[in-house]
């Protein structure tokens, strides 16, 4: 049973109880005012009931519904060569082989240093005993979060496990990123539209122009004309982001925009990075913004909240 549905019942309890009690003891207590008390505590009831669920968030721990990410093997030393490897493995401690495609994949493997710098989105292979893997190398000596996004055929549920592995080296951690909704990489320039609420789910809308035109040739990548990762800085919790319409036909092109559906779980500052392709290349630009509370929320298509546009 839900704790509201419990707190209301006592509550409800109460009310009975206080009622018997007056009527039993022969109290000086107008009939109408108990009833008035007792259906403004069921009123009251309703409402909590009412209230919708947190958003889900993931990302913040090695297991989740029976599945358990194991250790995770790397070079131990930045800008050494390797190769990183690790195994999911389910209740009974049997490392898993059978997976659901998501967004084209078996499994999508997020990377970032804790200071939100070094983002990879990369995609291993799987042996036959249940091994992912694949070539490595750490560029900057730090503190890193290993994400393994998968879908277990056996519940056929999403889910985002999470480890930290240690690069070591000279350390020099970058600076927090200024709130920003605009990027440039690699001569594309992309701006962010939209805000990020708290409250409720709205959407996001990036833009991908070249030397002042705007990019209609962006290609499907994992299902869609881009692929956005979300991460809330702090702890780092990872949110699913999902692209709207249609998976797009191989070989078709589209842009310059690509809108997401986003919902934060909490407010304040979060780092968004987002992956396109254009002539078979992938670039990733990233973002920061801040989540907005109940009071701010969003309307799709205005500039992201402190973007300084």
């Amino acid at each position: 049973m839900k704790v509201p549905v419990k707190l209301g019942l006592f509550g409800l309890g109460l009310a009975a109880l206080y009622i018997a009690s007056f009527a039993t003891a022969g109290a000086v207590v107008p009939s109408h005012s108990a009833a008035a008390w007792a259906q403004s505590t069921e009123e009251h009831v309703m409402d909590s009931n009412d209230t919708q669920p947190a958003v889900s968030v993931q990302g913040l721990s090695m297991e989740q519904d029976g599945f358990l990410l194991g250790e995770i093997s790397s070079p131990g030393m930045a800008g050494q060569e390797g190769t990183l490897a690790f195994t999911i493995s389910d209740a009974k401690g049997t490392p898993v082989t059978d997976f659901e495609d998501s967004h084209e994949k078996k499994l999508h493997l997020i990377v970032v240093r804790t200071d939100g710098t070094e983002f990879r989105h990369v995609h291993p292979t799987l042996d036959a005993v249940g091994v992912w893997s694949l070539p490595w190398k750490w560029n900057a000596a730090g503190s890193y979060r290993v994400y393994a996004d998968i879908v277990p055929a056996a519940t056929g549920q999403n889910i985002t496990l999470t480890r930290t592995v240690q690069a070591a080296g000279e350390f020099a951690p970058a600076t927090p990123a200024p709130i920003s909704a605009a990027d440039t990489v690699d001569g594309y320039h992309v701006d962010l539209t939209g805000t990020l609420s708290a409250s409720e789910q709205g959407l996001l809308t990036v833009s991908v122009s070249r030397d002042g035109e705007s990019v209609t040739t962006l290609e499907p990548y994992l299902g869609a004309y881009g692929h956005l990762v979300a991460l809330r800085e702090g702890d780092l919790a990872y949110l699913h982001v999902h692209p709207e319409g249609e998976e797009p036909r191989r070989g078709a092109v589209s842009g310059p925009d690509v809108t997401f559906m986003t919902e934060a779980p909490t407010p304040g500052r979060y780092l968004l990075y987002l992956d396109f392709q254009v002539d078979g290349q992938v670039h990733t630009a990233q973002f920061v913004l801040t989540a907005t509370g109940p009071a701010t929320s969003a309307h799709p298509g205005e500039p992201a909240e402190n973007s300084g546009h």
